[in-house]
């Protein structure tokens, strides 16, 4: 017998047993290595707060249960096949998180040589990274700035880092991220010291502060692309001030869908197989910030996950690691 974790109510969450399904022909057989607690959408679960419009919407692709519980929820999966096809083969997989498990074989994408199992469990966070980058659709020499240093806004600023004669920084109010920022090669500040007058921001703390700060350091014409989701919670959004006298511009990113300058070209595999690419580089180790095993997920959990959306990567390891 398995053993899953799962939220029983908001706030709630226990391991219960998991009865493993019968692989058919074009099943694998997964036993995890690690897996990630996404702190964002997770932290929206556990506290109840996917509002009942967007259920179907926010259903992760192996889910058990329905919001707000019990619901069996979780994406960052990396294991290892022991049956089937890819046999032997380290694997990513949208799956909760669960000692083993079986899925299609076309569920599971194998981890390249270079990347190593427990860096890979970020690959969903560099996947949205990714499309975000795609909407914001940066220019060479770009001014931009990142509001908001966790798992999402910090991989942003690292992709972003790359773009040739870009200026990057990475703004948070918690000071300390900026050993963060230095480990990813980009700048940092606190937000009333970071530098305006800007072309471009990825907004992603999840704040309204963080929002209205964002639009304020733009230049005339200038864009933020918003990567909070904020679940069931409103949003007090400054379009008055300088919104449009300065003609500016505020976009939506999710990873749900593809950027339409990419849609005909890039589905989710072309997705994935470029965030592998990045996840190459070491820098995102630093990401990940705490460990734990799976049997002390119910008591690391929720003095772990808060309303603090710049809280970076628990890794969860397994017994087989």
């Amino acid at each position: 017998m398995e053993r899953a974790f799962w939220l029983r109510a908001p706030g709630e969450c226990e391991i219960r047993p998991a009865e493993l399904p019968a692989p058919g022909p074009g099943d694998v057989v997964v036993r995890t290595l690690y897996s990630g607690v996404s702190r964002g959408t997770e932290s929206l679960v556990f506290h109840g707060r996917v509002p009942p419009s967007q259920h179907a919407t926010m259903r992760a692709p192996f889910q058990e249960g329905e919001f707000p519980g019990p619901v069996k929820y979780g994406y960052l999966n990396v294991g290892v096949v022991e049956a089937g096809p890819l046999t032997g083969r380290t694997v990513f997989c949208l799956y909760p998180h669960q000692t083993r498990y079986v899925v299609p074989a076309s569920a599971v994408t194998p981890v390249p040589d270079a990347v190593p199992a427990a860096r890979a469990i970020l690959t969903g966070t560099v996947e949205t990274a990714v499309n975000a980058v795609w909407d914001a659709a940066p220019h060479v020499g770009d001014r931009i700035a990142v509001v908001g240093a966790g798992m999402v806004g910090a991989s942003v600023a690292r992709v972003l880092a790359g773009f040739p004669a870009a200026h990057v920084q990475l703004v948070d109010v918690d000071e300390s991220k900026a050993a963060l920022a230095a480990a990813l090669g980009v700048g940092f500040a606190t937000p009333d010291a970071a530098d305006g007058d800007l072309d471009l921001v990825v907004h992603a703390s999840a704040t309204d502060a963080g929002l209205a700060r964002s639009l304020e350091l733009l230049a005339p014409e200038g864009t933020v692309v918003e990567l909070s989701w904020y679940g069931d919670r409103r949003v007090n959004v400054p379009l008055g001030e300088w919104f449009h006298s300065r003609r500016l511009t505020l976009r939506s990113s999710q990873v749900g869908t593809v950027s339409p300058a990419r849609s005909g070209r890039k589905g989710y595999a072309e997705r994935l197989a470029i965030a592998f690419e990045l996840l190459a580089d070491p820098a995102f180790d630093a990401l990940v910030t705490r460990e734990c095993r799976f049997d002390e997920l119910p008591s690391v959990v929720p003095g772990l996950i808060s309303d603090e959306p710049s809280a970076l990567c628990l890794r969860v390891m397994y017994d087989s690691t």
